[in-house]
């Protein structure tokens, strides 16, 4: 016999990426019956994962939609009424929308809410009304309209999709002839955006919100300020998890969150720190709004938020899905950084390197699921530190290339004695290492 009081909770792909295992057992802690919908075989799943499970439907095809409402439709009748389905995860966000529509399920967001958090353009207005500044923009339709944008605002301008994360199909465009050249090549089955170009540093605000809209927990990511240069060069991606938020920055974060009226949801949020002034638009250290995403921050960085702020994301999220109050926060913080490498690139340190030399700092090493590599790259450390003087050597150590590597009989030979950085890095630089 069920327990109808208990409330049902169906996670999607609860296995992806590896650590949101965490967000079945924090919910499985607070009392919901955690129900999982996934394609890969139950005995493949991590034993965690297992554990905190009531039930889990294993899927042929996690991207057939039939199937996915079968599964819904199965635990519907085998345990009453469902009360919550998120994935977490970008990918999966429209399907969710649509089976809260099709099983009456009242919490998260439905598909006709969606379009205002996938589609740039839309996003603007929000921004605006939380008194964030936001670049100037035209949706992409004909050649005529984009040319009298770039003579009114100037080059470079970027061009990316709509909908849609990461880097994949954006284009910085920094003359007429690129513009061109981009409008006769661009796919005709997606909608663009032109912006103004921002030279600026991407900084986050990440965290969980409340039914009504107040952060609970919330925390920084600073990153690389091109993401599109590290996917099409593929260069290192290197990002740190900042717990030391400037009070303005979180009164920006905290009023996108009320203005975009998120509720009982992670978010992740972008906006650009300008480092080059724009005449007319904004001076050096201004913030501009760059996207809000209603999911975790990718990857595995709700472990690094962990780590720099010693707290559990991921029993912060269930308690606020409980409508418990979360667990007050008082931990020591630290800077916690990612530092990637690529397969098939000579680097300078080995693995035996890293983990001796940031033995005391490092808190986790491992790869990248490869449905994120184009942008994170394959394999990755994390470690945690005290100061951002140390994250730079960190990143430098992890990602520093062999450029002296020379061959002899068909051997790499590598000299760690040399190297041209006026700033060496050896087995002592870090504290306790």
């Amino acid at each position: 016999m069920y327990n109808n009081h208990m409330k049902n909770f169906i996670l999607i792909s609860p296995n992806f990426p590896e650590t949101y295992y965490q967000f079945a057992a924090s919910l499985k802690n607070v009392g919901f019956r955690v129900l999982g919908i996934g394609d890969q075989p139950y005995n493949e799943l991590r034993p965690e994962l297992r554990n905190s499970l009531d039930e889990y439907y294993k899927l042929d095809n996690l991207d057939d939609f039939e199937q996915e409402k079968a599964a819904v439709g199965y635990f519907e009748k085998k345990y009453g009424h469902i009360d919550y389905l998120e994935s977490n995860n970008e990918y999966w966000l429209r399907k969710d929308s649509i089976l809260r529509d099709l099983f009456s399920i009242d919490t998260g967001l439905h598909s006709c809410e969606l379009d205002n958090y996938q589609r740039k353009s839309l996003m603007k207005q929000f921004f605006k009304n939380a008194g964030v500044k936001v670049a100037p923009y035209i949706l992409v339709s004909d050649i005529e309209s984009l040319e009298k944008f770039a003579e009114e605002n100037g080059y470079p301008l970027f061009v990316k999709p709509d909908i849609g994360v990461g880097a994949e199909e954006s284009f910085k465009i920094s003359n007429i002839d690129e513009l061109h050249d981009f409008f006769s090549r661009k796919s005709e089955k997606v909608q663009y955006i032109c912006e103004r170009f921002i030279s600026g540093d991407i900084v986050t605000f990440d965290g969980i919100a409340d039914q009504n809209s107040e952060v609970v927990f919330m925390a920084s990511l600073e990153c690389p300020p091109s993401i599109s240069d590290i996917l099409i060069s593929a260069k290192e991606f290197c990002y740190y998890s900042n717990p030391f938020i400037d009070p303005k920055f979180e009164e920006i974060g905290r009023n996108t969150v009320k203005s975009f009226g998120l509720k009982k949801r992670c978010f992740h949020i972008e906006f650009f720190r300008v480092n080059k002034k724009i005449e007319g638009f904004a001076d050096i250290g201004d913030i501009v709004g760059l996207e809000v995403n209603i999911r975790t921050p990718g990857g595995y960085t709700p472990d690094m938020h962990n780590y720099a702020n010693s707290v559990n994301m991921y029993q912060i999220y269930a308690d606020t899905m409980a409508d418990l109050n979360p667990r007050p926060v008082c931990s020591p913080k630290f800077y916690c950084a990612t530092a990637s490498r690529r397969d098939g690139v000579q680097y300078f340190f080995t693995d035996e390197d890293i983990k001796r030399t940031f033995a005391k700092e490092l808190v986790g090493a491992s790869r990248y699921p490869d449905i994120l590599s184009g942008v994170m790259g394959n394999s990755f450390y994390m470690a945690k530190f005290n100061s951002l003087k140390d994250v730079a050597l960190f990143n430098d150590y992890v990602c520093r290339r062999n450029m002296s590597a020379h061959h002899k009989n068909g051997t790499t030979m590598f000299n760690k004695e040399k190297t041209n950085s006026s700033d060496n890095i050896c087995d002592t630089h870090i504290d306790g290492a």
